[in-house]
């Protein structure tokens, strides 16, 4: 692997690279998002978007969730983060997803109240660009070898990082790539369930069932990674990871029955 690349007199962790690349398609996914959804978002009223919002979103959600998903992961080892805060808040190793995932979440209701979409609505946008980010940024876990890996294993496309931030010469699960392809189709799945919704008049189409979705499936996605993956156990037998990807999976499910429930499709004027 190689996590650092060296051009002359600049030393650049590709972990970094990848966090910056993730950031950047991230941003061009969300800003498709709102050019194609834009008529139906100019009906709202007071709608306060410009025409380069996605980037702003991405820029600001993406900070926060970075800075989320270091604090959590650093939190998960509490003694030896207050032994030595300081060089743990700023390493460049260690990101936890459910982590990254709320502080993103956080600035995302800050963002739709001050572009004035409804909640619901902007995460539904906001769906299919996160798992692009979140799969993206998986590739640099892999190029810098930072014991995202799984474990040991005989299958033919198993990996080694001797170089690696956390070495390791055994034959591994390559769990990043594993959640490149995983998170890459559930963010197809995502755009094309936004897709269906675009067809129809803006008022026969439930707000945040794909949000529900994204809740639903990256969960279980995480959940199920998490079995070959070398976390340490806590709740139950369970990783702190799957522990959260069980909280996002009964959300999920939560939000989309009550969406399901409320949401009735106008009946067509004259039928029986």
């Amino acid at each position: 692997m190689i996590p650092f690349l060296h051009l002359g007199p600049l030393t650049i962790p590709t972990f970094g690279l990848m966090v910056a690349t993730a950031l950047f398609v991230s941003a061009y996914v969300l800003q498709a998002d709102f050019d194609r959804r834009r008529p139906q978002l100019e009906n709202i009223k007071g709608y306060a978007g410009t025409r380069d919002e996605g980037f702003l979103v991405i820029g600001l959600a993406g900070l926060v969730g970075l800075a989320g998903a270091r604090l959590y992961h650093v939190l998960e080892s509490p003694s030896e983060f207050f032994a030595d805060p300081w060089p743990q808040l700023f390493s460049r190793f260690g990101f936890a997803w459910f982590g990254g995932f709320l502080g993103g979440f956080v600035a995302l209701l800050y963002l739709a109240r001050r572009l004035k979409i409804p909640v619901l609505e902007f995460v539904d946008i906001c769906s299919p660009a996160a798992c692009v980010g979140y799969a993206i940024g998986r590739i640099g876990c892999l190029l810098s070898g930072d014991g995202d890996y799984g474990i040991p294993t005989s299958l033919p496309w198993g990996m080694s990082f001797p170089n690696g931030v956390v070495p390791t010469t055994q034959r591994v699960h390559p769990t990043p790539l594993y959640e490149f392809f995983i998170w890459m189709a559930i963010a197809a799945i995502l755009w094309r369930m936004g897709a269906k919704y675009l067809r129809e008049p803006m008022s026969n189409t439930p707000k945040g069932e794909v949000f529900s979705w994204y809740l639903i499936l990256t969960g279980i996605a995480r959940f199920l990674i998490e079995f070959i993956r070398i976390n340490p156990r806590s709740f139950f037998g369970m990783s702190n990871a799957q522990a959260a990807s069980l909280v996002s999976v009964a959300l999920g499910v939560v939000l989309l029955v009550r969406i399901k429930s409320h949401f009735r499709v106008p009946e067509k004027a004259g039928a029986d």
